[in-house]
């Protein structure tokens, strides 16, 4: 996997480069602004991107709308944005431009190293990653939507929008992966999502989820 990595701390940045290193991934190019990102990720084509949010020159969201940018220009290119703190309007950003591909997580999960390459390789894989405290927010303020789900239903699709596996589901809440399969189908039934493309459906309810349209 070929990586394309934009961090404006350089201890943060080194580290990370060594963790992708370590874990096998080639870091293509290790960058410290948005404008360097966005020169390499035209140069190298990487297969996935991993920027922070908040860069030079004003530290806002510099990061992020290089990310928006790089979607626009390649929408196959996978992308993790890292943010200090959850930021609601840039993770529905980031997912309001697609529907895989795409990460957000907070930094403090670069710590857990397996799971937070765990969430890479998902992303690159086409997947999306989004942090639990991202979605525990999410769910807090968006519910009303969400009405017609029961309590287990609602901690399925908080799952799915973590980028869980229908395994990884049943591994967290302790059941069968029959069990999920069975709130999957009914949270796609109670969400109005039909069709056959089950993959698609669960983007579909994730988004509904965020209440992006």
């Amino acid at each position: 996997m070929r990586v394309v990595l934009a961090e404006d701390s350089v201890l943060l940045r080194e580290g990370l480069v060594w963790v992708l290193r370590s874990a096998g991934m080639e870091v293509v190019a290790a960058v410290e602004d948005a404008e360097g990102l966005l020169r390499a990720a035209d140069e190298h084509q990487p297969d996935l991107v991993v920027t922070d949010v908040r860069m030079p020159p004003s530290h806002t969201d510099e990061g992020l709308r290089a990310a928006l940018v790089l979607r626009r220009q390649w929408p196959d290119m996978s992308i993790v944005v890292l943010s200090q703190y959850v930021e609601e309007r840039y993770a529905t950003a980031l997912l309001s431009t697609a529907t895989s591909g795409v990460g957000y997580l907070l930094k403090d999960r670069v710590a857990d190293v397996p799971e937070f390459l765990d969430a890479l390789r998902r992303v690159a894989l086409g997947g999306t990653a989004l942090d639990p405290e991202v979605v525990a927010q999410l769910l807090v303020r968006h519910s009303d939507p969400l009405d017609r789900l029961t309590r287990r239903e609602k901690e399925v699709l908080a799952l799915i929008a973590e980028g869980r596996s229908n395994t990884g589901i049943a591994e967290a809440l302790t059941v069968s992966e029959s069990a999920v399969g069975k709130h999957i189908n009914n949270i796609f039934a109670k969400l109005d999502l039909t069709g056959d493309d089950k993959d698609h459906r669960r983007v579909l309810a994730v988004l509904r989820f965020l209440r992006v349209s």
